[in-house]
């Protein structure tokens, strides 16, 4: 790769705040976690006191630490559009009766893992110069599909400034150009203002769903829809590699890419069954990849699949520290799977850049799916678009602030058939009003 010279950048994490309404109802087929807990009682505070400690956690490392706030629920107008008419109270009524999927999914508080809100492509990769963002369509079900619409408006008003970002419209919604953010995409680089390498991993494409290729836990991502974002980010062809993910790997719960891998600059972590052709990839990061590139396979013999599942070991966060090392952020499941920890061990004991170890506890996250990394959506940006954007980022006085905003709002118990209490669409309005006036005018430097 080529390094864009003089260009100096940083990796910002935007983390989703876990909204009021979190809670367990089994939406996602193939999602082992949340179809295992689905309607079993939530604690929508612990939820997003453990999402900020790890925020906080990243904002201790100097790591820069933004906030994106969570969208309204119970979707009020989603349900209206299916015709649930009359009061506030009386539409929820009439779904729940009727509809409950169509109900529980109007009150799902997905929007938390933002890793799936977009594609991001940095401006040292597209030919125009400028950061890209594609907010990912979520097609594939329901109760993600709401979320589109909110993660482009509020992405466009992020990075409004069209003289360094171009936000695109979610791709156009049907199953052949199923999109799932960036959980199903890696960046291989030197630093992060040189050129990069883009691995796109797909599940399935248009051609071998009309073969009649079916499984029973869905492949999200398609290559049609990764193929077209790497159009929109005006990727050049040789920066590129679409990746097939291992349909038994999905089949098994790997619903997503960053559930078997995870790659940072130059360091590229994964199972050894997760692709279709790892020799693809290998060969391809080889040929182009920064030097020294650490490939880091970890074979079935050390970690079943069913390990790396139950620990989420690859959706740590892996980052890069401001001395120039990396660090996992690793949730406290993989401590706590002795498979996982020993190659977390394998892996800081290595000859690699990764040289600390910090594990998260986010566990109400974890029981629907979701794991550090499926927290953040990881941005890179140089020194004038990070003046140039309208983020807001943690500091110690706004984690405080959010802190007992939550402990004021937010419930410690929410059991399914709490979602239709009137009190909670009440709360969850005034929570979200009380979070627009604490983020309001926040526009500040991670330093």
């Amino acid at each position: 790769m080529k390094a864009k010279a003089n260009t100096k950048a940083i990796e910002v994490n935007f983390d989703g705040l876990v909204g009021p309404t979190h809670h367990y109802a089994g939406l996602a087929l193939g999602n082992l976690a949340s179809e295992a807990n689905a309607l079993r009682v939530s604690n929508p505070k612990a939820a997003a006191l453990q999402g900020l400690n790890k925020m906080r956690l990243l904002m201790h490392l100097g790591i820069p630490q933004a906030v994106l706030p969570p969208q309204a629920r119970p979707n009020l107008a989603f349900l209206r559009n299916l015709g649930f008419v009359g009061k506030d109270g009386e539409v929820l009524a009439k779904a729940y009766q009727t509809a409950p999927d169509i109900f529980r999914a109007a009150y799902s508080a997905s929007s938390m893992w933002v890793a799936n809100a977009a594609t991001v492509t940095p401006s040292a990769d597209a030919q125009d110069g400028r950061l890209h963002l594609t907010p990912a369509n979520l097609v594939t079900y329901l109760h993600r599909a709401l979320e589109a619409e909110q993660n482009y408006k509020l992405l466009k008003s992020i990075f409004s400034n069209e003289r360094y970002f171009q936000i695109h419209a979610p791709l156009f919604a049907h199953a052949d150009f199923a999109d799932e953010g960036a959980a199903n995409h890696n960046r291989i680089c030197g630093e992060y203002g040189d050129n990069g390498l883009h691995v796109f991993v797909y599940g399935r494409s248009h051609a071998s769903e009309k073969s009649g290729v079916s499984y029973r836990n869905p492949a999200r991502q398609t290559r049609e829809a990764s193929r077209s974002i790497a159009r929109l980010h005006q990727l050049r062809t040789e920066q590129v590699l679409f990746l097939k993910q291992n349909p038994a790997v999905i089949e098994q719960g790997v619903f997503h890419n960053d559930v078997i891998s995870v790659a940072n600059q130059n360091v590229f972590v994964y199972h050894e069954l997760a692709f279709e052709k790892t020799e693809q990839l290998v060969e391809f990061l080889e040929k182009r990849g920064s030097k020294p590139l650490y490939l880091i396979p970890v074979s079935v013999a050390e970690l079943s699949l069913k390990d790396a599942v139950k620990s989420y070991l690859f959706n740590s966060q892996l980052v890069t520290l401001p001395n120039g090392n990396m660090a996992l952020i690793a949730p406290i499941e993989s401590q706590e799977n002795p498979a996982a920890h020993r190659v977390l061990v394998r892996i800081l004991e290595s000859e690699n850049p990764i040289s600390a170890l910090h594990f998260v506890d986010c566990r109400q996250s974890m029981l629907n799916g979701g794991g550090p990394a499926c927290l953040r959506l990881r941005v890179v940006l140089t020194q004038e678009e990070l003046a140039a954007c309208q983020a807001v980022f943690l500091n110690e006085d706004l984690y405080q602030s959010l802190v007992t905003w939550v402990e004021r709002h937010y419930r410690d118990r929410l059991a399914p058939e709490d979602l239709l209490d009137p009190a909670l669409l009440e709360e969850s309005r005034v929570a979200l009003e009380a979070l627009n006036r604490i983020l309001q005018n926040k526009k500040n430097m991670p330093y």
